[in-house]
């Protein structure tokens, strides 16, 4: 038995799972305007551990969002995840964290565009088609009523800036999910499992989080 611990912070979604070969065992999380991710984060991690009757011993590996999100979020869970590896000395694995979105969708043929807010009409976003297969990378772009009208096929958006896009995404072929809002932990527990069996592993000591654009303290 492969047990991984998926640890979820990149946005106001703190959420972690517990994982038994890539299937969710347990999950818990909560979305909270303030961010309480410093103090909810290990307490969830001890909830799970207790809860399923197993010890941190018994953990295989640790996974972890690894961004694009917010800076303070993605540096508490990869600090977290590093510290919790170096201390069992299990590998460290790393989360796309909008993969972790595209994967609630369940379409049969389309794109899927999972979206993480950034400042007014910018967001972080990837195109992923129906079997989850990255066709554009990651992006930081800021929206317009032009973009993705150069794309025929069925489009539907994920993430938490839906309500803001839709002011200028009026495309007929574009499509919201309002239901998938935030990253989940339980998301992770299929994704980090396959990279644990193909060892694409992370340097515990160097591994930093894909913050894509570089930390801005906010303007006085």
């Amino acid at each position: 038995m492969t047990y991984i611990l998926n640890i979820e912070t990149a946005t106001k979604n703190c959420s972690v799972s517990l994982a038994n070969d890539g299937k969710t065992i347990l999950c818990k999380e909560i979305a909270e305007q303030g961010y309480s991710h410093a103090e909810k984060l290990h307490v969830f991690i001890e909830e799970l551990v207790k809860d399923s009757m197993i010890s941190v011993q018994d953990l295989s590996a640790i996974a972890v969002s690894k961004g694009p999100g917010s800076y303070t979020g993605l540096r508490i869970g990869v600090s977290t995840a590093k510290g919790l590896c170096y201390a069992l000395g299990i590998p460290l694995i790393s989360i796309d964290t909008l993969q972790i979105i595209a994967k609630q969708v369940v379409i049969e043929s389309g794109l899927i565009i999972p979206m993480i807010d950034a400042r007014r009409m910018e967001v972080y976003s990837a195109i992923y088609d129906a079997n989850y297969v990255c066709t554009r990378g990651v992006q930081a772009e800021v929206l317009t009523e032009e973009s993705y009208t150069s794309i025929p096929e069925e489009i539907y958006v994920v993430g938490d800036c839906q309500e803001k896009v839709q002011t200028v995404l009026n495309q007929s072929n574009i499509h919201f999910i309002p239901n998938v809002v935030f990253p989940s932990a339980k998301e992770m527990s299929a994704l980090s499992f396959e990279k644990f069996t193909k060892k694409e592993l992370e340097d515990v000591a160097y591994f930093e989080p894909f913050y894509l654009k570089d930390f801005m303290l906010p303007q006085k």
